[in-house]
């Protein structure tokens, strides 16, 4: 059955949901949820990221939004979606563009407006499952666990973690987490999200809503990142293997013989085994 709305992973429906100047009260609400009480936004504005050559295609859907709060303070977030490798080395690499774009030329005396990273993930970059969070605030603390400097924060949604339904929705920023996860496989507006704020976003995301043009952009937008998905899945899938293969190395020559015989089944490289388990390479081809 053909969607109805569009996917909001995509570079193009990201951009298209929280990148437009008339759909910055989406983003401003969305972004209110995830702030503290005294950096609530009351108005932002874009500015354009897309300055380093090299890093040009991979920022496409990455925001540098300027924010000031109704009493006037400032303060930027930077906002974006991202299925990378090394993704925590990217995000703190990321973070360091809109700190050093406050430098100013002369004599400056160094203070910086307060960075917020922000990123909605549709994978886990939390390697050990026992240790996954759906939500996770950091900042920068000293050995005690007492903050020493207030001014980076980061802020990392794994959305596959979160598994509340429809009736388990408490707080606004539940209802923003449910719209953005199910928004592709949606065909009505669930009574649950029957507000003003998502009925917008469920018209921006009609795909029969988006011009020739735009639909075409779309669909580029959606194969690249089924590419990027399936490269980064097989990924993950394969990191599991090596290592569980690795941490076979310890076992006695019984069990080193049955894993090589599992993983060889598994399809799993004849050098890697033999590297793992420490037996030799006519004993691995032999079984």
């Amino acid at each position: 059955m053909e969607k109805k709305y569009f996917n909001p992973y995509t570079d193009f429906g990201f951009k298209k949901l929280f990148g437009e100047e008339a759909n910055k009260d989406l983003l401003i609400d969305f972004l209110n949820q995830l702030l503290p009480d005294y950096h609530q936004i009351a108005t932002l504005e874009f500015k354009n990221v897309e300055n380093i050559n090299d890093t040009t295609k991979e920022r496409r859907a990455i925001f540098d939004i300027y924010c000031q709060t109704d009493d006037g303070n400032r303060f930027i977030v930077e906002m974006q979606k991202a299925k990378v490798k090394f993704f925590k080395d990217r995000a703190l690499f990321y973070s360091t563009f809109p700190i050093k774009d406050q430098a100013k030329k002369g004599d400056w005396n160094f203070q910086l407006l307060p960075v917020y990273f922000i990123a909605i993930l549709d994978f886990h970059y939390d390697e050990n499952e026992e240790k996954r969070k759906f939500r996770r605030d950091v900042s920068l603390k000293d050995q005690d666990g007492e903050e020493f400097y207030d001014k980076l924060h980061f802020k990392f949604l794994q959305m596959p973690l979160f598994k509340k339904q429809a009736h388990e929705l408490a707080t606004h920023f539940d209802k923003w987490i449910y719209f953005l996860k199910h928004l592709e496989t949606f065909d009505h507006i669930p009574t649950i999200l029957n507000e003003p704020i998502f009925k917008k976003g469920f018209e921006i995301a009609k795909i029969s809503h988006l011009k020739p043009e735009q639909y075409e952009a779309y669909q580029k937008s959606l194969i690249e990142y089924s590419e990027i998905k399936n490269v980064m899945d097989t990924s993950f899938e394969e990191g599991k293997i090596e290592g569980k293969i690795e941490g076979k190395i310890e076992g006695k020559i019984e069990g080193k013989i049955e894993d090589a015989k599992a993983f060889k089944q598994l399809g799993v490289s004849i050098e890697t085994i033999v590297s793992a388990t420490g037996l030799t390479r006519k004993t691995v081809k032999q079984l």
